[in-house]
């Protein structure tokens, strides 16, 4: 069985010799998060707190990836220096599939290129409509205001997202959970469920490459598709020019680790992890707190650092 441990997670990192601040000679031993959400997305910390957060934590590389959004990069940048963390710009990009939405994270981005920008920006577009038809859907279902209602947990207010009005239903006592809530309110056929069509899979991935990133699929195991199905969407994001995929996330069984694992092998794909962390009481999986790599994966960084 393939060794998917904890054990090297937060060690002293061997090339302290080197003056590294990780070990380039063992890369699938550096303790990298390439998956994480502040609240310029749909997180609950300020970029600033999830970036020492994560170096709390024992985060070797870290990436913020905000959904369809690079304000916060700054910021977080400047905090991580400030903690000697290495860093690298990100963005989750949401991808409309087959009629599925799905997510592309792009890592190592230039977050101020301008075809990457507009294009994030086209996709935006219509998140405000689409939140006040789901405060529609709820209220035909008897539950009144939670657009509004949602805004309180906004602080972007161009990314009105599901996360948000679940964050409200829990805390005014509509639901006991996020889970919860998404199970009831807002996946397909609930009554706050209304689908939005997003950039399509080649533009997200040319605005990721473009912005010198590297193209990964994010949490290839929550998809709702059958295996085949699957397949073709890895073939596509291959083709697209998508170089990567996550292997190790929060979101992941252990049984998925060895599966995307194996993916990323037979597509001669990168491997990545990322915890996906969104808020402290919210999230699978604390950062930096994920199994390692193996040793027979290529991790993403291996051509970012």
């Amino acid at each position: 069985m393939f060794n998917f441990g904890m054990k090297s997670n937060l060690a002293t990192p061997a090339s302290a010799k080197s003056g590294l601040p990780f070990n380039r000679l063992e890369p699938h031993l550096i303790n990298a998060d390439l998956h994480s959400h502040s609240c310029m997305s749909d997180g609950a910390l300020e970029p600033r707190e999830l970036a020492l957060r994560a170096a709390q934590n024992g985060v070797q590389l870290w990436a913020l990836t905000d959904h369809d959004e690079v304000v916060g990069i700054a910021e977080a940048r400047a905090a991580a220096n400030e903690v000697g963390m290495p860093f690298l710009g990100g963005v989750e990009v949401s991808v409309t599939w087959a009629g599925e939405t799905v997510h592309i994270v792009g890592v190592g981005i230039d977050e101020k290129n301008p075809a990457l920008v507009d294009g994030l920006r086209r996709t935006r577009d219509g998140r405000d409509t689409r939140a006040v038809e789901m405060g529609k859907g709820l209220a035909r279902a008897g539950i009144q205001d939670a657009y509004e209602g949602a805004l309180c947990y906004v602080r972007n207010p161009g990314l009105v997202s599901r996360t948000h009005f679940a964050r409200w239903l829990v805390n005014t006592g509509h639901c006991s959970s996020i889970n919860e809530v998404f199970q009831r309110f807002l996946v397909e056929g609930k009554p706050g469920f209304v689908a939005h069509r997003w950039a399509s899979l080649s533009e997200a991935i040319q605005w990721i490459k473009g912005a010198g990133g590297i193209a990964v699929m994010a949490h290839p195991g929550r998809y709702r598709f059958s295996p085949a199905v699957l397949e073709l969407l890895i073939e596509e994001f291959k083709q697209c020019g998508g170089e990567g995929i996550e292997v190790i996330c929060g979101s992941h069984t252990k049984d998925q680790y060895v599966r995307f694992g194996e993916v990323a092998k037979r597509f001669d794909l990168m491997a990545s992890r990322g915890s996906d962390f969104h808020a402290p009481d919210e999230s699978h999986t604390e950062l930096g707190r994920l199994p390692l790599l193996p040793d027979w994966l290529v991790p993403v960084w291996h051509r970012l650092i």
